[in-house]
């Protein structure tokens, strides 16, 4: 079992930056690929970013690619999202995700094996 509890999210202006922290439980972090999904209004929970086990190798969908960067640490089980130049359509709920799927595979929401609660980004133009 792992829980994960995110933290970071708030309301900020067009342009601005954020860095979202999630924090994980237990010893076997460093076993997972982790990500980050977010989820606006009325759609579907959406890919943002992953991470592979080792820290080595990142992934991000087109529409944040150059903007986030995700990254972890594995001596502190924390993973982080850090948001700059947000827009107005940056602004849903931000989740944390702990998977065992291959690093390579993982993309959808369901491949996910753990999640955190949540937290919201709300960028105002």
């Amino acid at each position: 079992q792992v829980l994960l509890v995110e933290s970071g999210g708030g309301l900020v202006q067009a342009g601005d930056s954020l860095r979202l922290s999630c924090a994980a439980s237990g010893r076997t972090f460093s076993t997972y690929v982790m990500g980050w999904f977010r989820q606006a209004p009325g759609k579907e929970r959406e890919f943002v970013a992953i991470i592979s086990r080792s820290a080595g190798s990142t992934k991000y969908a087109v529409s944040v690619k150059g903007r986030f960067t995700i990254s972890r640490d594995n001596a502190k089980n924390t993973v982080y999202l850090q948001m700059n130049s947000l827009k107005p359509e940056d602004t849903a709920v931000y989740y944390c995700a702990a998977s065992k799927s291959s690093y390579t595979t993982y993309y959808y929401a369901s491949q996910s094996d753990y999640w955190g609660q949540g937290t919201q980004v709300t960028v105002s133009s």
